[in-house]
């Protein structure tokens, strides 16, 4: 079992940055790949990126390609997701999610386990 709890989220104005933190505890973190989603009102839960277990291997999507970074810290437990230029199309609640898989998981069913969400909103 793995409980992750994130933080960093809050109103920022457009062109801005935010950095999100995902929490991990329970089993192994390092032993996770790790993925951002993002799900805005009205929307489905879109992927946002993703990172491998020891940090190597990053994918974001395109809409945030150069725009998003994810990092890890294992010795932290802890998964951050910087965002700069930040638009008011990427106001959304942001989770963080961990998979057993060794490849880039893009899709929510490759995830077991999920935070609660963040908000994040974007004034224009």
């Amino acid at each position: 079992q793995v409980q992750l709890v994130e933080s960093g989220g809050g109103l920022v104005q457009a062109g801005g940055s935010l950095r999100l933190s995902c929490a991990a505890s329970g089993r192994t973190f390092s032993m996770y790949g790790m993925g951002w989603f993002r799900q805005a009102p009205g929307k489905e839960r879109e992927f946002v990126g993703f990172i491998s277990w020891g940090g190597a291997t990053t994918y974001y999507a395109d809409s945030v390609k150069g725009q998003f970074t994810i990092s890890r810290d294992n010795t932290k437990n802890t998964v951050y997701l910087q965002m700069s230029s930040l638009k008011p199309e990427d106001t959304a609640v942001y989770y963080c999610a961990a998979t057993d898989h060794v490849r880039i998981a893009r899709g929510i069913r490759e995830y077991d386990y999920w935070g609660q969400g963040t908000q994040v909103t974007v004034s224009s």
